[in-house]
């Protein structure tokens, strides 16, 4: 589904993108260490690549979702974002954004569809994902309450765990974080407004090595159909 791919991003994004650039002048005790370590952390990040696994939960249903894959990140390459997702299990799909293009490819129907990220902001299809991810440090501190929840292990590391509120009206109700002791988020859980929840989790992470901006360029074979939106 178009929907589930883009909105992914806004978890797998919170993770990668480096929603630790959200600062309180009022933080005080542990919650204002830990942002300054997600802060500290999120200026020297020069690459991210990890596996992914994403938990979509329907309550009505009760019944989870698996999504297996992968992601890479560069946050600043030739002056331009750039960021991919790819899913393996159970279907595969590719999500890739530089700057302020994204494309998401469905090798099952063959078809691509293309947008802006800019435009992704208001758009409900993208579920406000792309719009997240094209924010500055100043407009996620403008929109985010954090709250400091306590220790907990999340992916067999021990993290801090941090509830974080949007302070304007979006698709989501809020979004909480798991951070490990170097600053650096490994899971984020999304809760949306019907109640369903996202749960992300990053696992074998490798941090500031030499990547690649070509992978962030998808395979998509001849006769695609392309759908702009």
């Amino acid at each position: 589904m178009k929907k589930l791919s883009l909105y992914s991003f806004l978890a797998v994004g919170m993770l990668v993108i480096g929603i630790g650039s959200v600062q309180n002048t009022f933080a005080q005790g542990p919650l204002g260490e830990i942002l300054k370590r997600m802060d500290d952390h999120n200026k020297a990040l020069t690459s991210v690549q990890a596996d992914v696994t994403m938990l979509k939960f329907n309550p009505q249903l009760n019944e989870t979702d698996t999504y297996i894959g992968s992601t890479s990140y560069l946050p600043n390459a030739k002056g331009k974002r750039y960021m991919r997702l790819d899913w393996t299990k159970p279907a595969v799909e590719q999500v890739a954004v530089i700057g302020d293009d994204y494309r998401l490819y469905k090798p099952s129907i063959n078809q691509v569809y293309i947008g802006k990220v800019n435009k992704a902001k208001t758009s409900a299809g993208a579920g406000n994902a792309l719009g997240f991810m094209s924010m500055n440090r100043d407009q996620l501190r403008a929109n985010y309450n954090v709250v400091y929840l306590g220790t907990e292990n999340a992916a067999g590391v021990s993290t801090w765990h941090l509830q974080l509120t949007p302070k304007t009206a979006t698709n989501y109700k809020s979004a909480e974080l798991w951070v490990d002791k170097d600053g650096m988020p490994i899971q984020a859980k999304v809760f949306e407004q019907n109640n369903d929840t996202t749960t992300v989790t990053l696992q074998n992470i490798r941090k500031n090595s030499q990547i690649n901006a070509s992978i962030f360029v998808l395979n998509i074979p001849k006769g695609a159909k392309e759908i702009k939106v």
